[in-house]
């Protein structure tokens, strides 16, 4: 038994992690919304492991440093009619169902199903919104809300008005009574006040069956008012609500600032919008990261923050690391390798599941620098873990050579001496 490391294994390994990445980053973004969240997840770490097998494969014919020549000369093929089953089949296999557990909502998170649109209507906003394009964003929204979600709507400015109960959207003629109401509304024109705005909204949350029903708030404003964060907001906390914000030509930094503040003391998210044709987008965009979580992007939601969704993840990187280790020693029908590549495949995927949790932040590009980070420490600590645990030397030594070519001719001349002794007792 003895500690090494193959240097072109580990080059191959992190071109084959690299690619990998490459290759799930296009189904990740092509795929996203289109493909059941499971399935592309467990398509993911399939690619990535399939990428990395075929990558050490490759390193390990051309120079066998750890699994010795007699494999290359006698076993390779069986390498290859494995590299499938032991790397993509596996890997999907695992991630499908770690993917699945992570969605499911076991620690009590509710799934969000009822929205309550919190829209300024002060006097600003007639030069920053001068076309209502803040109405025709919530329009659009509640027009691709689901059927079996509920949505209410509270416009203010230095006053508060529920311009619509919660009603559940069960068809497109309750869409559009909403509408109407929307349509029909007369402008306010005073001045901003979020503590009447998010009291109304709260208590339209509490009026309903919110033990059963998860729900969100989306508060709109290009403006500064100002909040008891210890009355208010402690509230949607204890209650579970994220308050989403978005910031409309906001000029005044104090504004974009509180705003930030009350999304992340509830969980929610913040958007800054320059002109008020965007807010479509911001709104979409909300509602497409409704509750989402994936063990490869950042949750959002109720359970952005929470630890036991971060544990969960951690724990189940870990087993996809050792996952990818043992399906490696399989592919090369070496149990010494297998231990080594699992061990270090969970050491990987510890240092991988913290880099993704701590590191993702919802951001395209910096999220795609995290999820190449994370793919390249585990292909490169599976390559090196061989000098920490070590394996099998199956290259035998000049002497051992000797020894046994010597211990075979010796053998072959007694058989010779038997014969000889065998023809002379027959005559």
């Amino acid at each position: 038994m003895t500690r090494k490391i193959n240097l072109l294994l580990l080059l191959f390994s992190l071109i084959g992690g690299a690619i990998g990445f490459g290759i799930g980053e296009v189904l990740l973004h092509q795929l996203s919304g289109e493909v059941p969240s499971i399935v592309l997840i467990g398509l993911y770490f399939g690619i990535l492991a399939l990428c990395v097998g075929l990558s050490c494969l490759i390193a390990e014919m051309i120079k066998p440093r750890l699994n010795g020549s007699s494999w290359r000369q006698r076993y390779v093929g069986a390498s290859w009619k494995l590299l499938v089953p032991a790397t993509l089949v596996l890997l999907f296999a695992l991630g499908t169902l770690l993917e699945f557990v992570y969605e499911l909502n076991l620690n009590g998170a509710k799934q969000v199903k009822n929205i309550v649109f919190v829209i300024d209507d002060s006097g600003s906003m007639d030069v920053n919104d001068p076309n209502g394009d803040r109405y025709e964003a919530t329009k659009m929204l509640i027009g691709k809300m689901d059927q079996d979600k509920e949505a209410a709507i509270v416009v203010f400015d230095d006053r508060v008005q529920l311009l619509q109960p919660f009603v559940r959207l069960k068809n497109q003629e309750v869409k559009n009574e909403v509408y109407s109401r929307l349509d029909e509304m007369e402008p306010m024109q005073g001045g901003t006040n979020f503590n009447l705005a998010l009291n109304e909204a709260m208590e339209q949350i509490q009026g309903r069956s919110t033990s059963r029903r998860g729900t969100l708030v989306i508060l709109l404003s290009d403006g500064f008012s100002e909040v008891d964060p210890s009355g208010v907001l402690s509230e949607y906390q204890s209650s579970g609500v994220a308050v989403n914000t978005i910031g409309l030509g906001l000029d005044n930094p104090e504004g974009s600032e509180l705003l930030k503040e009350i999304a992340a003391v509830t969980g929610g998210q913040y958007q800054d919008v320059s002109e008020a044709d965007q807010l479509s987008f911001a709104f979409q965009k909300i509602y497409d990261n409704i509750g989402e979580r994936t063990l490869v992007t950042e949750r959002t939601g109720v359970t952005q923050n929470s630890s036991y969704y971060m544990i969960l993840r951690i724990v189940f990187v870990i087993l996809l690391g050792a996952a990818l280790g043992l399906g490696l020693g399989v592919l090369f029908d070496n149990r010494h390798l297998a231990k080594s590549f699992s061990i270090g495949g969970a050491t990987g995927g510890v240092l991988a599941g913290l880099l993704l949790e701590f590191g993702l932040s919802g951001a395209d590009f910096p999220d795609g620098i995290i999820r190449l980070l994370a793919c390249l420490i585990l292909a490169a600590v599976i390559a090196l873990f061989t000098l920490v645990v070590p394996v099998k030397d199956n290259q035998p030594r000049i002497s051992e050579r000797r020894s046994r070519f010597g211990g075979a001719r010796s053998a072959g001349s007694a058989v010779g001496r038997r014969q000889g002794e065998n023809q002379n007792r027959g005559f």
